[in-house]
């Protein structure tokens, strides 16, 4: 039986539809497997080949043009660990953003967070003539050597959080729905971590569309 939105699988596409349905709607595997009557291992290579694909896709998304941006980085893993807190935490895995002013947002995994790692991916999606906006961590100190002289500094202080356009509240608020959607997925790897990541940047940049017809149009042009 031929199924037109997965290769090599034996499922009916009316069984792959109910799938990707559930899937579309925040059920965890588990879940799926026990509505759809479908074996656990099936599910988690039709998850993972999905979540591989939203990957790729969001990985080509999100390119900026001229707008107000907001940058910062976050810290994603145990709440308490012994030794550095904050920026230097031991164990915690670092995620740099950029958020467009009422638009979509974009994620990445970096190892320091040093402007030499920042800059070229600030490079890639953010031109120039863009008004960017930060904290104060003075890694962002060196963009305006890089050319990108509007540049805001946001201080963090319960009396100066936000001043009109100046604040980072848009990438700010991401953060909090990325960790509370990430903190259902326990136990996972620094690999399938990023893929958990761009599927919730992916969802965010496409919170206003029909997530599950938008896979099956994917899925119908390229199979999985």
């Amino acid at each position: 039986m031929k199924n037109k939105y997965i290769k090599g699988t034996h499922l009916s596409e009316r069984k792959f539809k109910a799938i990707m349905k559930l899937f579309a709607a925040e059920n965890q595997a588990s879940q799926i497997s026990l509505l759809t009557n479908t074996n656990r291992n099936t599910i988690n290579r039709i998850l993972n080949k999905t979540r591989n694909r939203i990957k790729e896709l969001a990985e080509k998304e999100s390119i900026f043009s001229k707008g107000e941006v907001e940058i910062d980085e976050s810290y994603f893993g145990a709440r308490r660990i012994k030794g550095k807190r904050g920026r230097g935490a031991y164990g915690k895995i670092k995620v740099f953003g950029l958020k467009k002013r009422d638009g979509n947002v974009y994620t990445q995994i970096v190892n320091n967070c040093s402007v030499n790692e920042l800059y070229p991916i600030i490079a890639e999606k953010v031109t120039t003539d863009n008004t960017i906006y930060s904290d104060e961590f003075r890694t962002y100190d060196g963009l305006v050597n890089f050319g990108y002289k509007k540049h805001y500094r946001v201080k963090h202080s319960k009396d100066n959080f936000a001043n009109g356009k100046a604040h980072i509240n848009g990438i700010e608020n991401f953060w909090g729905i990325a960790k509370v959607r990430l903190s259902k997925f326990r136990g996972m790897s620094k690999k399938t971590f990023y893929l958990h990541l761009k599927e919730t940047e992916f969802r965010f940049n496409h919170r206003n569309a029909n997530l599950y017809m938008l896979l099956l149009r994917e899925f119908r042009t390229l199979p999985l």
